[in-house]
């Protein structure tokens, strides 16, 4: 191992831009394990799944479709 190295000539990583952000995340069971499966049928690691997933649902501006149900209470 040198003493010194030289850095002058580095050139910068250039894929930080994909580098990626640790995050907590509340999933379900299901979700888990649904991903799970996946990740066995295909080999690819389940966290890598859902990131899969989520980029494309970005990538294709994709929008959730969520009917609330309002019940009315009575006192």
């Amino acid at each position: 191992m040198k003493t010194e190295y030289n850095f002058a000539n580095a050139v910068r990583n250039p894929y930080i831009k994909k580098a990626k952000k640790t995050v907590t995340i509340r999933l379900e069971n299901d979700v888990i394990e649904y991903f799970k499966a996946m990740s066995t049928e295909t080999g690819i690691p389940y966290q890598n799944l859902i990131n899969l997933y989520l980029r494309d649902c970005a990538e294709h501006s994709r929008k959730l479709s969520l009917v609330w149900n309002r019940k009315t209470h009575t006192a």
